[in-house]
């Protein structure tokens, strides 16, 4: 489906938009991708990597409704990868992450709106469901602002959903590569916050792939969460370092024991595909498909049972220490 379309990436530069980058490109001839970013370095550094001739590079930020009005235009796709992600940071600079997450989230809807987009997929995170911290908040904040999207939209072809996963392995800022550092700069333990810590894990291609079939799968208003396995991160210290010992050092400002992707408050909304829920929205669409229990790609889902969580601490799939290092093996760590 991407095939002469134009997509467009905001916070392209991230570990995720170059992974879709290069996704797209192996895959498919796209007319134009849209590199939208407010790093020129990290723009730069990604051109000489990706220079293909439908390759675009726009500095711009999402708090910028202007800006990015005038990139979205003649945009067939939109992938919403931009955010403020990291936990504490978000707690000491509540106003930065709320301008970024949410009133951003807000400009790419009207821009979407503004130049006929077909079709629009914001990622989230499994902070959203249930947010303890600010980030999680603004996350789930700008969840139902493009699930309520698709009711704004009106004549507009437009729809809008969102892709709610865990943990990316290796990605930048996360713990892999922390425990990576730690481990190549001869440290004499791990930091661990928490024995009990679990967390969901996925690859970035295994990322892509998903967010790829779900323009796909989508009818506009769905949260997609993918059914992925989870860790428990003393395993990831002993899978990294066998050798180290670790040292508790308490849980962070903001931080779980345990992430949760699809609440049990909404056990109601949720519908169970093969490898994938769906959270179906909680408002009614008038003018548009509101059953969502058959996608686009003739997938059929049913209701889970009521009070179900998905909780990486009660998850059925839990890596063991092999299956972790072919993970960090898969993403390059």
């Amino acid at each position: 489906m991407f095939d002469n379309s134009s997509i467009l990436i905001t916070g392209g530069t991230g570990s995720f938009g170059k992974q879709y980058v290069k996704t797209l490109l192996a895959r498919f001839q796209p007319r134009r991708i849209i590199v939208y970013s407010r790093d020129e370095l990290k723009q730069y550094e990604m051109q000489q990597e990706f220079d293909q001739p439908c390759m675009r590079y726009f500095i711009g930020d999402v708090r910028d409704k202007e800006r990015l009005t005038q990139a979205l235009h003649d945009v067939d796709y939109v992938i919403h990868a931009a955010a403020l992600k990291q936990v504490p940071a978000a707690e000491y600079n509540p106003m930065e992450c709320i301008k970024t997450n949410i009133h951003g989230a807000e400009n790419v809807i009207h821009a979407a709106l503004a130049n006929g987009v077909q079709k629009v997929i914001a990622l989230s995170t499994d902070k959203a469901a249930n947010p303890i911290n600010l980030y999680g908040a603004t996350k789930l904040a700008s969840d139902k602002l493009f699930v309520a999207a698709n009711n704004m939209a009106g004549g507009h072809p437009t729809q809008f959903s969102v892709v709610r996963y865990g943990n990316v392995v290796g990605s930048r800022g996360s713990v892999v590569p922390f425990f990576k550092k730690l481990i190549d700069n001869q440290s004499d333990h791990l930091p661990i916050t928490d024995e009990r810590m679990t967390r969901f894990w996925i690859t970035l291609q295994d990322g892509v792939n998903f967010v790829l079939t779900n323009f796909e799968r989508m009818i506009g208003g769905e949260i997609f969460v993918p059914k992925i396995p989870s860790v428990r991160v003393v395993d990831l210290a002993r899978a990294m370092a066998p050798e180290l010992p670790y040292k508790i050092i308490g849980i962070r400002p903001g931080e779980k024991l345990h992430e949760v992707m699809c609440p049990a408050d909404d056990s109601h909304l949720t519908l169970e595909f093969k490898d994938h829920f769906v959270i179906r929205p909680s408002i009614v669409f008038g003018k548009r498909n509101n059953d969502f229990s058959v996608n686009l790609l003739r997938e059929v889902g049913t209701p889970v049972e009521q009070g179900f969580e998905y909780n990486s601490g009660k998850n059925e799939c839990f890596l063991n220490l092999d299956e972790i290092s072919e993970f960090n093996r898969i993403a390059g760590v």
